[in-house]
């Protein structure tokens, strides 16, 4: 029996990103997407940092587009799969080594900023995880993160639900427990970082139907990981099933599809004396009636009868 907290298989994972590693040019275009979309928000800081790591580096995608933006002297990459990083060190010749985002390897206070992109919706204890990046950055160290959401690809787990029901006579577990962004910036106060920030961005990418969705999951090494999913290869007849339940249910007239994909962002910072902090109840030194002006008085209800 799994242990309660083994929700995803990463024993898979590490198989299936080291397969996809292989083929990574063809399949990165929403990794490269989303770490331009990190990159724009890490511009919005005018800080220096001398050191970083990119946690979950897949095929180097982020540590290529940075490049010398965001003030980053030196860039370390790591991921959970060989193949990735010997992929990521050969495409942007940047120090890589294998690591477990579950188990991160860095000392305390030894880093000033931690990236990640779109690798932690696999890690099964993510309050264990921020608590360990929180503890590795400096004070005053920033944690810039994105991953996946809870409605990323709803209406294909819906559709292949479905088919599984119809043509295999039972359902295999495909709801992955995403964070959800209402509990993201929860999770960051938990996790004893300041500051905050949560916000998310729908992804939506056209395709010519289903399958063809499918294949590029598979090829990104981002296909079903719960732990508990049935083990057996699903029949060819329940992925055609599936393809036309979507197209039945969200195709276009020209014949194609389109797939969701939510990405919540994470900005925190570790705590430092310096960053501002909310005054203590009652020790403003403005009146909020001098500010805004007297409020009128509410009407009476009796004298509007």
């Amino acid at each position: 029996m799994a242990d309660p907290i083994t929700v995803f298989d990463r024993h898979i994972l590490k198989l299936r990103r080291d397969r996809a590693a292989k083929r990574a040019r063809e399949f990165n275009f929403l990794f490269a997407e989303t770490a331009e979309r990190l990159a724009d928000r890490l511009d919005d800081t005018t800080r220096k940092f001398p050191l970083a790591v990119d946690l979950g580096c897949h095929n180097g995608e982020l540590g290529q587009i940075i490049g010398a933006r965001g003030g980053i002297e030196t860039l370390h990459q790591c991921d959970i799969s060989y193949g990735y990083a010997q992929s990521a060190k050969m495409r942007n010749e940047r120090t890589t080594f294998v690591a477990d985002e579950e188990f991160l390897p860095f000392g305390d206070g030894s880093l000033d900023l931690i990236l990640s992109n779109l690798s932690l919706h696999w890690v099964n204890d993510l309050p264990g995880m921020l608590l360990q990046a929180r503890r590795a950055l400096k004070p005053d160290g920033l944690f810039l993160a994105c991953l996946l959401g809870g409605d990323t690809l709803r209406d294909l787990r819906e559709a292949l639900m479905t088919a599984e029901a119809e043509e295999e006579g039972g359902v295999s577990p495909r709801v992955s427990p995403f964070v959800d962004v209402r509990d993201a910036g929860s999770l960051l106060q938990r996790s004893g970082f300041a500051l905050p920030v949560v916000d998310s961005d729908d992804i939506t990418i056209d395709y010519p139907d289903a399958l063809k969705l499918m294949r590029d999951l598979s090829g990104m090494g981002e296909s079903n990981l719960v732990a508990i999913r049935s083990k057996k290869f699903t029949k060819r007849s329940t992925l055609a099933r599936a393809a036309a339940i979507y197209h039945e249910r969200h195709g276009r007239p020209d014949g194609r599809v389109h797939a969701k994909f939510q990405v919540i962002y994470l900005t925190a910072w570790a705590p430092d004396e310096s960053q501002p902090k909310p005054l203590r109840r009652g020790t403003g030194q403005v009146s909020l009636v001098d500010f805004l002006g007297d409020v009128p008085d509410k009407p009476d209800p009796a004298k509007s009868n």
